[in-house]
């Protein structure tokens, strides 16, 4: 028997990319980022029980560019994922299915992540 030259998703090809789609996927995506950020929370506890020299290890690289740009990273994956559950909650209530409601919940997740995160860093001021 041959193998059927038919593609096995053909639906994919026709979808026209919609911004409920993109959040759907940022959400696994920041749901990912938020556990793989975890290890520098529990490497900044390791180094505080640890002493001042482990502690200053730390403290020279979350300080550092790359450091501040995993942070900065992981506080939108916080506030980006924190966003689209308070949105999946107001789904639960039956409101927000309506496709423009849906476009528009998911627009205000992004505006949402990005106003808080921008926030947080603001009045956190990490680079005084």
């Amino acid at each position: 028997m041959m193998a059927s030259e038919k593609p096995l998703s053909p639906h994919i090809q026709i979808y026209r990319w919609e911004i409920t789609m993109l959040v759907s996927i940022l959400h696994r995506a920041a749901g990912v980022a938020l556990a793989a950020g975890t290890v520098l929370l529990v490497w900044m506890l390791l180094a505080l029980a640890s002493g001042e020299a482990a502690y200053e290890c730390f403290h020279k690289f979350i300080a550092g560019p790359i450091g501040a740009l995993l942070l900065f990273g992981w506080t939108g994956a916080l506030f980006f994922h924190m966003g689209n559950g308070i949105r999946h909650l107001v789904m639960d209530t039956g409101r927000g299915y309506a496709i423009p409601a849906a476009r528009r919940g998911a627009l205000m997740v992004f505006v949402f992540a990005v106003a808080m995160t921008l926030l947080v860093w603001f009045v956190a001021c990490p680079w005084q």
